[in-house]
C-alpha cells in the first residue's frame, strides 16, 4: 500500500471513531490519578476488623452485598449493592458528603469500561486505536517540524511505546488475555460471607491497606496494596491465597506501581489527547483550505477565458 491510501485509512479511521475514543481517553486520564489518590487513603490509622464486621451485619443484615471498599484516610466503608452510601467507621452513622472523588472514578470506569453501555463499541474503538499506529508506522519515519503536523507525528514516535502498550493491554483485558504462568490455585475452599471474609483477610494483612474485598469472577476476592502494587488474593474457607499477577490489568490501571505507573499513565493519556485533537485540526485545516483555493483560482480562470 502507498502513503496516499496509507493516510486515507489514518484520516477515516480517525474520523469514524473520534467522539468513542475522545470518550475512552478523557476517561482514561481521569482513572490514571486512581492508584496515586487509593495509596494515599492507605495512610491513615489502623481499621479494627471488629468495626467492620459489626457495621456490615448491620448496615447488610440479608447478606445482598456484593463486597465493600474501604478507605483509611477518611475512616469510611462503603457496602457494594446494599444500597447504602458511604459509612463513617467512627460514628457508624451514613458519613456526611465529602469528596466526590469516588464517584467521578467510578463514572470514569463505568464509561471507560462500557461506553454507553456498550462493552463492544470500547473494544473496536480500542482496535481502531491501535490500527491507527500501525499505519502511522507503515508511513515510515517523519520530519519534525515546529508545526501542528510536526507536534502530532513527533508525539506519536516519541511516546510510541506508551501509547502502543496502553491499547494492547486493554484488549487483553477485554478478551480475557492474562499470560498468568501457574496462577495460584485458590485453594479449592467453601465460598465464605463478608463478614468471615474481613475476619480472614485482617488476620494477615492490615485492613488499612485493603482496598476492596468481594465477590468477583464467581470467587471472593481481596485487593489489598503492597509496596506500592495492587495485589489480588483469593479468600475462601481455606485462607487468604495470593493469585498470579495479571501483567496486563496491572499495567493498564498503574497498579504495578502506584508512585510509577500512575504518572506514565496520565503521560500517556495526554499524548493520546494530543493525537487525537492535533489529527482532528490538521484534517479541519485541510477541508478548509479547499474551499479558499477554488475560490481563488476562479477569478484566474475567468480572466483567461476573457483573454
Amino acid at each position: 500500500m502507498n502513503k496516499p491510501l496509507l493516510l486515507t485509512l489514518h484520516r477515516w479511521i480517525t474520523l469514524v471513531f473520534a467522539l468513542p475514543l475522545l470518550a475512552i481517553i478523557a476517561t482514561g486520564l481521569i482513572l490514571s490519578f486512581e492508584p496515586l489518590v487509593q495509596v494515599s487513603g492507605i495512610s491513615g490509622p489502623a481499621i479494627d476488623a471488629g468495626r467492620i464486621v459489626e457495621l456490615v451485619k448491620r448496615y447488610d443484615p440479608d447478606s445482598k452485598a456484593r463486597g465493600l471498599s474501604v478507605n483509611a484516610a477518611s475512616q469510611r466503608m462503603t457496602l457494594q449493592g446494599a444500597g447504602t452510601s458511604a459509612i463513617d467507621l467512627a460514628t457508624g452513622e451514613p458519613a456526611a458528603a465529602g469528596s466526590s472523588l469516588p464517584d467521578l472514578f467510578l463514572w470514569a470506569r463505568v464509561t471507560h469500561e462500557r461506553l454507553l453501555g456498550q462493552a463492544w463499541l470500547v473494544t473496536s474503538s480500542t482496535i481502531a486505536m491501535v490500527s491507527l499506529m500501525v499505519l502511522g508506522l507503515l508511513m515510515g519515519l517523519p520530519r519534525l517540524r515546529n508545526s501542528l503536523s510536526g507536534w502530532h507525528k513527533g508525539t506519536a514516535w516519541f511516546a510510541l511505546p506508551l501509547i502502543l502498550l496502553s491499547p494492547l493491554t486493554g484488549l487483553c483485558m477485554a478478551f480475557g488475555l492474562t499470560f498468568q504462568s501457574g496462577a495460584a490455585p485458590a485453594g479449592g475452599g467453601r465460598p465464605v460471607t463478608l463478614p468471615d471474609a474481613v475476619r480472614m483477610v485482617a488476620d494477615s494483612h492490615e485492613l488499612s491497606h485493603v482496598i476492596s474485598i468481594g465477590a468477583r469472577g464467581g470467587r471472593t476476592m481481596a485487593r489489598i496494596y503492597e509496596d506500592g502494587e495492587l495485589r489480588a488474593y483469593a479468600v475462601n474457607s481455606s485462607g487468604v491465597t495470593p493469585l498470579s499477577r495479571n501483567w496486563p490489568r496491572l499495567i493498564h490501571e498503574g497498579n504495578w506501581s502506584a508512585p510509577i505507573a500512575s504518572p506514565l499513565n496520565v503521560v500517556t493519556s495526554i499524548a493520546l489527547l494530543t493525537l487525537l485533537s492535533t489529527g482532528l485540526l490538521i484534517w479541519a485545516r485541510r477541508k478548509l483550505r479547499k474551499p479558499r483555493a477554488r475560490s481563488n483560482k476562479q477569478p484566474g480562470a475567468t480572466v483567461a477565458k476573457a483573454a
